[in-house]
């Protein structure tokens, strides 16, 4: 009996647990009836670092955690709903405090109240963008059958405003980037980088954020800088549209004039991000005379390194992608030599890691005992490291050919 009751208990426990994920709901508003249009609504990717690994919020049912942000300045409204929550007639358990997991991550100032988010909408209109203005693009946009206009501006700590407008905006982060952290603004190395969209409301120009880029500025000796992107995120709404090209191109064109960047990195760059760059680095490069077919089909060299350096500040290691790619493309891979050619050149990149492993073997025969060995020398075994080789071989060619479709289609 006693096992039954404690299963009835737990029953009624579960029903009190809401996905986080589901539960959190964010918008970005632009007319007060987007309050109530649930197609202006999308949901967190993430929310391990605010409820945790589960994304669990115990304690509540019908559980809303709304996160509602006015689409330029990003004002927002923070509100809990439920239909019901745990009473202190279950023994010990208490619901989560909700409220204050995300008080942590969202800066003071925000509104709880629906009235007063749509009057601070109705002050909207004085929004503008902060910093310079680097680039204007248009995309065409299906839906409203019209061009819609973006633009990307530099900002940086002294305009007036953008220090509360990046708290705002850095929250999008928890909810996006699986390991997102905020950075430390007092440190005068950043630089930050902001996509808008302009919109008309009653015959006024807005703006809208669309979303933005952090980078740190390394020092390397003796008088240069080395640009490394922290952080980017193009928000949900806008994702798919082009927009992280537009704008880790523009990043690279503001550097590219400056002569003391030595190069442009990333800091631990996502399997998305590498997408991007390696489209963004192969549209840049493709006029490059280094990479004219001739010399593409002569192998990769020194001059490419140089020139895409010298004139875009793109490092060795992804001048190399760029060579792969673009060797693809001028390789008729039906052509059996061109092909086994290709195949070689990439595969002797590939194998650079397990000639390294091996020669640190070589170091280890030296020293260990024969048994102790046999061990080691399980773990590499070369018909694994064959078939591992050709799968990370096709892998690669096959995420280079989306890049050139993309490319074929810019």
């Amino acid at each position: 009996f006693f096992f039954s009751g404690l299963t009835a208990t737990e029953k009624k426990l579960a029903e009190y647990k809401c996905n986080t994920n589901e539960a959190i709901q964010l918008k970005l508003v632009r007319f007060p009836e987007d309050l109530e249009d649930e197609n202006t609504t999308f949901n967190p990717e993430y929310s391990h670092q605010v409820f945790g690994d589960d994304e669990v919020a115990f304690g509540y049912k019908g559980l809303k955690i709304l996160l509602y942000y006015i689409a330029g300045n990003l004002s927002t409204l923070f509100r809990v709903e439920y239909t019901s929550r745990v009473n202190e007639k279950f023994d010990c358990v208490e619901a989560d405090d909700v409220e204050s997991k995300i008080r942590e991550i969202i800066p003071p100032g925000f509104c709880t109240n629906t009235d007063d988010f749509v009057s601070l909408l109705e002050k909207e209109v004085n929004f503008k963008p902060f910093g310079m203005l680097l680039h204007t693009y248009s995309i065409h946009n299906e839906e409203a059958g019209e061009d819609i206009t973006y633009q990307i501006y530099k900002a940086d700590m002294t305009c007036p405003g953008f220090r509360e407008y990046h708290e705002r905006l850095q929250t999008f982060l928890m909810w996006f980037i699986e390991t997102a952290s905020f950075i430390d603004v007092d440190d005068e190395r950043w630089n930050y980088f902001l996509v808008f969209e302009k919109y008309n409301k009653d015959g006024a120009t807005l703006f809208a954020t669309v979303g933005y880029m952090t980078v740190y500025n390394y020092y390397v000796y003796p008088d240069k800088t080395r640009p490394r992107v922290s952080q980017m995120l193009i928000l949900p709404p806008f994702q798919g549209e082009g927009h992280g090209a537009q704008l880790l191109e523009t990043v690279h064109r503001y550097y590219t004039s400056s002569p003391t960047v030595l190069d442009i990195t990333a800091e631990d760059p996502s399997e998305n991000y590498v997408k991007l760059r390696d489209f963004v680095l192969v549209k840049l490069c493709q006029d490059l005379l280094c990479f004219s077919p001739v010399k593409l089909m002569q192998g990769f060299s020194q001059e490419m390194v140089t020139e895409a350096q010298q004139k875009l500040k793109i490092n060795k290691q992804h001048t190399r992608r760029v060579y792969e790619i673009l060797r693809l493309r001028a390789t008729n891979m039906g052509d059996a030599e061109q092909s086994r050619s290709y195949r070689l050149d990439v595969k002797r990149r590939l194998i650079g890691p397990y000639k390294k492993k091996q020669r640190e073997l070589a170091k280890m025969r030296r020293c260990l005992r024969p048994e102790e060995m046999t061990n080691q020398l399980n773990q590499i075994d070369l018909n694994l490291q064959r078939e591992q080789l050709e799968e990370s071989f096709q892998q690669l060619v096959s995420d280079y050919r989306r890049v050139l479709e993309r490319l074929a289609q810019a």
